[in-house]
């Protein structure tokens, strides 16, 4: 039966010489398996195993609800120089609350969460719980297997990026009216599909402590977080979506982790994961932990956290927060904050080997697994080979269009007119690197608005004109991403407090809105042009970029094949454009696919002829043109 649980494992876990070296080389790729807790069997009797490095230690003990916290009955032995301890405890089942009590050569007492736990306790708690992830049943063999030889350059990738908490919840007070995962995953799917998303990003997945951290200061890398259920829910959501087709994206954040106390920080009264110089270990505007990149064994708690949720959660791609923050020593920092690397530069050479390392690894491994880099400067290759000294990643996220994009769009469009070029920048450069077009939470947060309260006008002309800027994203180079509420005009800005203001689909404007995206979602995944060449210019030709008077854009999206190109005509004022004459570059008949005027859209109606027919007629470097009324605030796409 789909989603169920099996039959669990029934082996003996054991740490051997070999772990403690591999892990020590930084390339134990499974240590996840031997750190943690494990349910194992030793001489025939059932029990758990524990395992945890805290190399600075003076003694180890697990405590926990199976030994009533005792501090002295359940000592670990230290296995070698490595600095890992490990001890079986018979007869501890699952759902046992646990930690670690490290004791420092200087009599200090520390109780920590398991840093490979697979389950935590639900906050405010801080303790981890004992699981056993071996035995769901899952049913995507299809999924897994297609996902093999995609390359996704070439497919179509339309992500949805969302928050659980406050994507949708019960009207009930406990847990706040979450959903859990499986009650999310039952809403989620039917939503993703009628939309046609091609995939699913989850933020906070790992475990946090505090709700409006956003899941971005982890204290749990190896569990889901327990706020919407348990490890084989979350495994039962991402089977269901699977299933219907549908890829999900895991929020990663290995730029930096929680101070509080039950963390990763000071682990055994040393900075292991952490460096010890806070000039290099802490973010001064963050309040976090800074990994040490260079440390063997951090890269691989870091690696093998990411191959963990590939093989145990069959997760089909991560996106890489805050690259940049890894990328350069002196970010966010001021003279004094920070040390240059040993040629006197701001390059963290730590950071960019270990992304080297993992892209190579992650990718090499799981062809069809996607990495992306949430990276916002200028850095080269992100998206290059780590064989040319890229870094190795699959998509990096176009913070540069996205900036230029809201900047534009929220001008009166009397101001359009001067800043027409900051909408065509992006193309100057973008086959400098595979992108993603993100109109992401970040966008929507902290005084910033939401996308439709960013645009000018009266309500209406607001609504026209996310119509046309969404028009433009699709039509634009690049693979897309939308947060949550974007679709539909979410008009508060998101809070992680609340769900979203779903009710406003009893508005025209907003089910219009909904119903936009939605053909602009089905029109990017039927027709090839729309995502075959994403970057390079094989795919993409402008028509007329520099009609700034009339703050109009014209392209057209190229098929591979010839057959079944798209032109975009996109009018970013309040003016409609009588005879609107357009080069074009055949003589075709240019047949109206979409018209974001349409009154189902909640536009005002839609004039543009069903079929244009090129005549002739030199224009735009053209031999033949097109002419047509284009209306205010209108985008129309042809296929041709």
């Amino acid at each position: 039966m789909e989603g169920t649980t099996g039959k669990k494992t029934e082996t003996e876990v054991f740490i051997s010489e070999a772990d403690q070296y591999l892990f020590a080389q930084g390339t134990h790729y499974d240590i996840y398996k031997k750190l943690g807790a494990h349910p194992s069997v030793q001489d025939g009797e059932e029990g758990m195993f524990f395992g945890v490095w805290a190399p600075n230690a003076a003694s180890v003990h697990v405590i926990g609800t199976f030994n009533g916290w005792s501090e002295s009955a359940n000592p670990m032995e230290r296995l070698g120089p490595g600095g890992i301890y490990a001890v079986f405890i018979p007869g501890v089942g699952v759902h046992e609350l646990y930690k670690f009590m490290i004791t420092t050569p200087y009599g200090e007492r520390l109780y920590k969460a398991d840093p490979f736990a697979n389950s935590a306790e639900l906050r405010p708690g801080t303790a981890s719980r004992t699981v056993d992830i071996s035995g769901f049943k899952w049913s995507d063999d299809v999924w897994m297997k297609e996902r093999e030889s995609k390359d996704y350059n070439h497919e179509p990738v339309a992500i949805y990026e969302c928050h659980i908490g406050s994507w949708m919840r019960h009207p009930r007070p406990e847990e706040k009216g979450y959903y859990n995962y499986r009650e999310f995953a039952d809403r989620i799917v039917e939503y993703l599909k009628d939309m046609k998303y091609t995939h699913v990003e989850l933020m906070g997945i790992a475990e946090h402590p505090f709700d409006g951290s956003w899941g971005y200061q982890v204290t749990g890398y190896y569990a889901p977080t327990s706020r919407y259920g348990e490890p084989e829910d979350f495994m039962y959501l991402i089977n269901k979506l699977h299933k219907n087709k549908i890829g999900v994206i895991l929020d990663w954040v290995p730029a930096h982790f929680a101070t509080d106390a039950h963390g990763l920080g000071r682990f055994d009264g040393q900075c292991i994961f952490e460096d010890p110089d806070p000039r290099k270990g802490e973010h001064p505007d963050w309040g976090t932990k800074i990994f040490n990149y260079g440390k063997t064994e951090v890269k691989n708690f870091l690696i093998a956290n990411v191959l963990f949720w590939i093989k145990e959660f069959h997760i089909d791609g991560i996106r890489v927060d805050a690259v940049a923050s890894m990328l350069y020593l002196d970010y966010g920092k001021k003279d004094g904050q920070w040390v240059a690397n040993k040629y006197g530069g701001n390059k963290n050479l730590e950071a960019i080997e270990f992304f080297k390392h993992l892209n190579s690894v992650v990718r090499g491994t799981y062809p069809g697994f996607l990495t992306i880099a949430e990276e916002s400067t200028a850095w080269p290759k992100v998206t290059g080979e780590v064989e040319d000294d890229g870094l190795g990643f699959s998509f990096k996220w176009n913070m540069g269009w996205m900036h230029d994009f809201c900047e534009y769009m929220k001008l009166d469009p009397y101001f359009r007119k001067d800043n027409h070029y900051a909408m065509t920048f992006a193309m100057s450069y973008n086959d400098s690197e595979n992108y993603i077009l993100p109109l992401s939470h970040d966008e929507v947060v902290h005084l910033k608005c939401s996308m439709v309260n960013k645009m000018p006008g009266y309500t209406v002309d607001k609504y026209a004109n996310l119509r046309c800027g969404y028009t433009y994203m699709f039509g634009h180079a690049g693979k897309k991403l939308l947060f949550m509420g974007q679709d539909f005009g979410q008009e508060r800005e998101w809070s992680e407090e609340r769900e979203l203001d779903w009710f406003l689909l009893g508005e025209d404007l907003n089910k219009g809105l909904l119903e936009y995206v939605k053909e602009l979602l089905s029109i990017y995944r039927k027709y090839p042009c729309m995502y075959e060449f994403d970057n390079c210019w094989d795919g993409f030709e402008w028509l007329n970029c520099d009609d700034k008077d009339r703050s109009t854009y014209s392209f057209y999206r190229k098929a591979s094949n010839g057959r079944n190109n798209l032109l975009f005509v996109i009018n970013m004022t309040p003016i409609a454009w009588e005879d609107y004459k357009l080069g074009v570059p055949k003589k075709k008949k240019y047949k109206l696919l979409l018209c974001s005027g349409e009154e189902r859209f909640g536009g005002n109606g839609c004039t543009i002829p069903k079929e244009v027919a090129a005549v002739k007629d030199y224009c735009d470097y053209k031999d033949y043109s097109i002419t047509f009324d284009l209306p205010a605030y209108a985008a129309a796409i042809f296929v041709f």
